[in-house]
């Protein structure tokens, strides 16, 4: 069935251009992380346009992007650097192969990025999304320990709650129910441990003391299966599309040196953390550790351009280097491979972060978010505010005094998203956590009205 665009309050739909685009939309197109059926008495908000924080439709109507538009996007709407620089490109070259040829934008960016990564990530190998950097980092590390002779470590470990993306690989290392059950007998099998998850740490237990209980699980499963495991897959320091829960950095430390002592890859799946998010420009740094391969896409365009690299080590990169006939060339290959536009926005989002203090006006910003968000801790049904740098999160219960979650069918966050987009502010909670991921360039009064309209649809969600 067809659907129709429908009518609903704080969207136009009186005839005009916003009406116009959402009906041709239900007719053609199928949106992602999304049940279709939601838009017979869900309007879509179509966009004209985007600047610094604000997306404005067809109508004028603003709405401040707090979530990076899914976590992508560093400095704004159209910023004026990226897009001179995209300009530029788009005169000499869109795109070439990258098996066989070569161009400046990938050279350029391959080295910034080694300069800047953690110590010892030498090989940049470019993808199109985080999810296929994902796989590109298990294939790489299965393939490694196979060119080495030792084809018996074919397991990967990851955590409880943990997401890594919706290809099967991706999946497989990934544990949110709601991603993974449907498709699990599509997916290898792979060893859970529980998450460092500190929301369910003891009253009184700190946050390390709590990470380092959890991480005994982590060492008596390395421990035990060492000889099996190829990797170990973790998302530095915040679960993200695992609702936000976050961790003490202790852990990667403990991990590091745990993976080292078992001959085990550790892969950082840096995709949503990456580029100042967490307070450091990647969450690794926070625990001074090094992982074998770093998985990196969203904010690396600045939310311009699908690109994902994975950076990895010499060591790792001389296990595939020998001889044609010994057939040990690592097999994995996008058609958009290192695309010069990518790249290009990628070395215009450097750029910024050369230029300017971005980790030292980030502290400020995360301040008063913090500041913004504290009132709600003496909400009845708000449970924990957490944060991590520019990731902050709002995590809303039934019963406070024994954190009893709402039921997710009752959509608590939902009423949130559309309170909302009628006051101006695009928000997309995660089941019954609220969180702000916003754009770096967000100024002071626009923090003010994230945290206002946050509130009230939190008021309104929990009295429901």
């Amino acid at each position: 069935m067809r659907l129709r665009a429908p009518a609903a309050a704080g969207i136009n739909t009186d005839g005009d251009r916003n009406a116009e685009i959402v009906a041709r939309d239900l007719g053609v197109v199928w949106h992602p992380c999304t049940q279709m059926k939601d838009h017979e008495w869900m309007p879509l908000v179509p966009i004209r346009r985007g600047r610094g924080v604000w997306l404005e439709d067809f109508a004028g109507r603003r709405y401040l992007d707090a979530i990076s538009s899914w976590w992508v996007n560093l400095f704004g709407h159209a910023n004026p650097r990226i897009n001179a620089a995209l300009v530029a490109q788009l005169g000499e070259l869109e795109h070439v192969l990258l098996a066989g040829f070569s161009h400046e934008p990938v050279v350029r960016l391959s080295e910034r990025l080694r300069e800047l990564a953690p110590a010892g990530l030498t090989r940049c190998f470019y993808a199109d999304n985080g999810s296929s950097a994902i796989e590109v980092a298990l294939k790489m590390s299965f393939h490694y320990w196979l060119n080495r002779g030792r084809p018996g470590k074919q397991r990967f470990v990851t955590l409880s709650n943990s997401y890594h993306g919706e290809t099967l690989g991706a999946l497989a290392v990934g544990n949110v129910e709601l991603y993974k059950s449907t498709y699990a007998p599509l997916l290898m099998e792979t060893i859970t441990v529980p998450s460092p998850d500190c929301f369910e740490r003891e009253a009184g237990e700190s946050w390390e003391a709590h990470t380092r209980r959890k991480f005994v699980y982590m060492a008596d499963t390395l421990e035990r299966h060492a000889h099996e495991i190829c990797a170990v897959v973790v998302e530095p320091l915040v679960q993200c599309a695992g609702q936000m829960r976050m961790y003490h950095p202790v852990y990667l430390e403990l991990l590091r040196a745990a993976c080292d002592r078992h001959e085990i890859h550790l892969i950082a799946d840096e995709i949503a953390v990456g580029f100042g998010r967490t307070g450091t420009l990647f969450a690794c740094e926070q625990a001074d550790v090094s992982p074998d391969f770093l998985c990196l896409s969203k904010g690396l365009t600045g939310g311009y351009l699908p690109l994902s690299v994975v950076m990895t080590r010499e060591a790792v990169y001389e296990a595939f280097y020998d001889d044609y006939l010994k057939l040990s060339a690592f097999l994995h290959s996008h058609s958009y491979t290192g695309n010069p536009l990518g790249c290009t926005a990628a070395l215009a989002t450097l750029d910024i972060f050369a230029a300017e203090d971005v980790i030292g006006s980030n502290r400020e910003r995360a301040r008063l978010m913090a500041a913004a968000a504290a009132p709600l801790a003496d909400h009845p049904h708000v449970a924990e505010i957490r944060q991590h740098g520019m990731i902050l999160a709002i995590e809303m219960v039934r019963d406070k005094a024994a954190r009893t979650p709402y039921a997710w069918q009752e959509r608590r966050g939902l009423a949130i998203y559309r309170h909302a987009l009628e006051h101006g502010v695009l928000l997309r909670p995660l089941g019954n956590v609220v969180y702000f991921m916003p754009p770096y360039v967000i100024e002071p009064q626009e923090i003010d009205l994230m945290a206002r309209v946050a509130a009230e649809g939190i008021e309104i969600a929990t009295c429901a």
